[in-house]
Parts: structure tokens; sequence; C-alpha cells
């Protein structure tokens, strides 16, 4: 799962949206840095990530995209499933998706000063590019690829991730209207 999923699963509480945010970057003893309901969100970023990455429908298709992207194919699921998430955005919420990503965004900028020093300048990109809408759209996912390249081990195994989401667009949407569902029940629990 990626940020619109995530952010959509904790919606309903700033704390985990701001922990949601910034917990893929928090290691260790760091997350103690944060007031309790950040660690929470931490955590409840964390819980999502072990599930999904567990599930056996999930798994399905990062097997599939393995051949072509190798030890990024799971990365990629996630990003993928931002896309997929987009594309059935009514069967999950009532908010319309705009207005979901602009709150979502207010929610971080009046949060900013519990964001490390780096996320802050990362938050202002995110806003000024919208990469909550660029997942929704082909053309902001290749950005998206693009800016995680740059932070890969082997970017190549990025070239062509657009075209294996459309080459696979079926079986993904499939899996994940499987999926979802599941992911919602856990983090509601």
């Amino acid at each position: 799962m990626n940020f619109l999923a995530h952010f959509l699963l904790v919606q309903h509480n700033d704390s985990w949206i701001v922990g949601n945010y910034i917990a893929d970057f928090i290691k260790g003893n760091a997350i103690y840095a944060y007031p309790a309901d950040v660690q929470e969100g931490i955590r409840v970023h964390r819980a999502i990530d072990t599930f999904t990455d567990q599930h056996p429908v999930v798994l399905q298709g990062v097997r599939r995209l393995r051949e072509r992207h190798s030890k990024y194919a799971s990365v990629l699921v996630d990003v993928y499933y931002d896309y997929v998430l987009s594309l059935h955005w009514e069967k999950y919420t009532d908010q319309e998706l705009r207005d979901f990503t602009r709150s979502m965004y207010a929610v971080l900028e009046s949060h900013a000063a519990l964001l490390p020093e780096s996320f802050q300048h990362r938050l202002e990109l995110m806003i000024a590019d919208d990469w909550l809408m660029r997942y929704t759209n082909l053309e902001g996912l290749e950005e998206a690829f693009h800016r995680i390249k740059r932070r890969a081990s082997k970017p190549e195994l990025f070239d062509r991730a657009v075209d294996s989401l459309l080459a696979h667009l079926p079986a993904l949407e499939e899996e994940f209207q499987l999926f979802f569902p599941e992911l919602i029940v856990e983090v509601t629990r």
C-alpha cells in the first residue's frame, strides 16, 4: 500500500495520518521521539504493510512481476494498488477523491512541526506536485516511479513499470478487490 491507501485506512485520526506519512523512514528507537498517538500511527502503518506483504492475493501479483522487476515487484504492487484504488474510489468512500487529498494535505501541514526537517521539505514537494492525485493517472505514476528510481540500488528494475501495470491491470484490479476489503476489516478491528 502506498500513501493514498494508507491515508484512506486511517483518515479519521490525524495523528495516525502523520504516523503513516513518516513510518517508512522511522527506524528502531526513533519512534519514541514522537507523541504516543503518532507512534500508534506508525505501528498501524507497519501492521498494514505486514498484512499486505503476507496476503496470498497480494503475493500472487508480486510473483507475476518478479521476472521483469525482481526485488522491486512488491514496491510496484504497492503503487499499482493506489492507482487501482483511485479507479474504484467510490466503492470505499463517499468522499470525493480531490476533497480527500486536500484534507490529507491539510492534516499534514497542520502537524508539520512534528515532522523531521527533511519531511517538511518533502511535504512541500508532495503538496506542490500533488502526489496523491498523481497516483490516479499514468503520467503521474511515471513521475512517481522516476522519484523512486533515484533511491533504488537497481533503478533499471523500474523500467517499463507502467507497461507492466497496463499488461496486468485486470488481474491487479481483481486481486485488489479481493484483498482490500480484508485489509479494511483488519485495520478497523
